[in-house]
């Protein structure tokens, strides 16, 4: 059984949340400030952990560089984009804003959960003549050396995982959010054009398709 830890000091909340783990099958722990939390950490290692970031005494922006090897789902009524941009990249898996549906958050935790219990994969991707080395973030295409920014390379990884497949924009936004936070619904089309057009430099042909009314696909 997973334990969840809940960091907030909103009892409501944390007893509605706190019910919905336990039907859902989870143990969850409680917490109400962050210095009880991290002395609660010193002595438990959650599965996973519902960080709200207004806590009396630490703060969640405090606590959260101190959260080693744990995934953290941020659940705030922030709902400023720079906050949240600047919890993903400080370590934090997910953010949520309040108020939020019970669904979805069992749905999020859920998909955590397994990408914490998935076992490595392999450090290189290949589609084709296409391959990507996951450890060093090099992309090769018919053996030259493709140089991408951030944002393409979490695009062009998340095709090549799904190669053969169409994969549509919400998803594309969502999975990438992890690794380049930047990336929002009105520039995608641009990342994904650059992307295109720099692989197509090299192989002369077109490696990413338009799936109209879905996303993108990579052909492999």
């Amino acid at each position: 059984m997973a334990k969840i830890l809940i960091i907030d000091d909103d009892v409501h909340i944390g007893n509605m949340v706190s019910e919905a783990l336990t039907k859902a099958g989870y143990e969850p722990l409680r917490a109400y400030s962050g210095t009880e939390a991290l002395l609660l950490l010193a002595h438990n290692k959650p599965d996973l952990i519902l960080l709200d970031l207004m806590l009396p005494g630490l703060s969640g922006e405090e606590i959260l560089p101190e959260i080693k090897d744990i995934p953290v789902v941020v659940l705030s009524a922030k709902a400023g984009i720079d906050g949240k941009v600047e919890m993903l990249l400080g370590g934090a898996v997910d953010y949520m804003t309040k108020p939020f549906e019970i669904k979805e958050l069992l749905a999020r935790i859920a998909v955590h959960l397994r990408k914490a219990a998935r076992p490595d994969i392999s450090p290189i991707l290949e589609a084709g003549d296409l391959s990507m080395d996951l450890a060093a973030c090099e992309v090769w295409l018919s053996g030259q050396s493709v140089r991408l920014t951030r944002t393409e390379y979490a695009i062009l990884k998340l095709l090549m995982q799904n190669k053969g497949h169409a994969v549509s924009k919400s998803i594309i936004l969502e999975r990438i959010s992890e690794d380049t936070p930047d990336c929002t619904d009105a520039s995608l089309k641009q990342h994904v054009s650059n992307l295109r057009k720099k692989l197509r430099n090299v192989s002369g042909k077109d490696h990413i398709e338009a799936v109209w009314g879905i996303g993108f696909r990579l052909d492999p």
